[in-house]
């Protein structure tokens, strides 16, 4: 199993172990607005992350290449509400393009 399984299995049942401490824990209790904003936004800050190592990451270095037009062109699409399958298939089209072309 490569390390970024690991990390992927590891960050989907921390998470799971999380979303199952709070009842578990707290029962019926009323959580503090701040911890309430902090639970609902961690899964897109950790996509972002995710999304910006596999787009920026090359081994132990940065590096910009074909992989950028292909999150741009996603952007793009996901902007002009486009369907899932369509954003993917846009995407890699457009970082099979730049690789060819480079």
């Amino acid at each position: 199993m490569s390390d970024a399984t690991v990390v992927l299995v590891s960050l989907g049942l921390g998470t799971y172990a999380l979303k199952a401490a709070g009842p578990l824990l707290l029962g019926g209790k009323v959580l503090p607005r701040w911890i309430t904003r902090l639970a609902e936004l961690a899964p897109a800050a950790l996509l972002a992350a995710l999304v910006a190592t596999s787009t920026f990451a090359l081994g132990d270095r940065l590096t910009v290449d074909a992989r950028l037009l292909g999150l741009v062109a996603a952007a793009v699409a996901l902007k002009l509400k486009a369907p899932f399958v369509l954003v993917v298939v846009i995407a890699a089209a457009a970082t099979a393009i730049a690789r060819s072309l480079a």
